[in-house]
């Protein structure tokens, strides 16, 4: 009886069980990217219209559809589901430069308050964020009595703050670690109205006689987002203040806004 190489392994005359199997990882494959797809969209979806001239009950849920809503329970008891059906329904404060969806947005008021562009932030928990024992996890070093500043390092208390036009904006009161990483995270600046307004520090560049912040100007740390306790900073204000400087970045100066070239 003779036998060909080629009938090696097959099922058949035609089907071999590498073919089958090779079939089987593209059927799988193909159902992994549908799943995460689908998975990906347990926030931000479904989309809402850009477009004022359509219907307000008008959705875009994306290929494949919205996942089931699932609930998530947290370290700290909290509970959450997504998709949660929450919309953010906060009004667009601009409008197209090109009269069509897709341009550029023109701030339409103080675009350092309006939270479009480089100034928009989501909508966190109004709540402190937490360590692993549930406790405040960014504090002050008057707080956290355990910190302190490497003495081969600058100490920022007490330097006074440069806003991006060489102004004197304030002067630097305490510095806010983060108790979970053991990172500075924010500056506290004291300005001469008597406010004192919470700095980012990826927004810093500290120097051994000063810091210097260039994404805004002296002027306008008075308008920094306050927290509600001197002690602590919720997720929701981390972002508000996080999103003034960054719309300093486009917008603390009208030039900034303009064509490079």
């Amino acid at each position: 009886m003779l036998f060909h190489s080629g009938d090696v392994g097959a099922i058949t005359s035609y089907i071999d069980i590498a073919q089958v199997v090779l079939y089987l990882f593209w059927i799988f494959f193909f159902g992994l990217v549908i799943y995460l797809h689908r998975e990906s969209k347990r926030e931000g979806y479904p989309l809402l219209p850009g477009n004022p001239d359509l219907p307000s009950h008008v959705r875009y849920d994306g290929a494949f559809g919205m996942p089931e809503p699932k609930t998530y329970k947290t370290a700290h008891g909290e509970i959450f589901t997504a998709p949660s059906g929450k919309e953010d329904n906060r009004p667009i404060a601009g409008k197209y430069t090109g009269g069509v969806i897709g341009a550029a947005l023109e701030p339409v008021g103080d675009p350092m308050k309006l939270a479009i562009g480089p100034g928009a932030y989501a909508e966190r928990l109004d709540r402190p964020d937490l360590t692993f024992d549930g406790h405040p996890k960014i504090v002050p070093m008057r707080v956290a009595k355990d910190y302190w500043i490497e003495a081969r390092d600058p100490d920022p208390r007490g330097k006074p703050v440069f806003g991006g036009d060489h102004e004197v904006a304030g002067t630097v009161s305490d510095v806010w670690v983060d108790l979970a990483e053991s990172v500075i995270r924010y500056f506290e600046v004291k300005l001469p109205s008597g406010r004192s307004v919470l700095l980012p520090h990826n927004f810093t560049r500290v120097g051994d006689q000063a810091l210097v912040v260039r994404s805004i100007f002296a002027k306008q740390f008075d308008d920094v987002p306050a927290t509600k306790k001197p002690d602590q900073v919720t997720l929701l204000e981390e972002e508000r203040i996080m999103a003034y400087y960054g719309a300093g970045t486009l917008y603390a100066d009208a030039d900034r806004a303009e064509p490079i070239i």
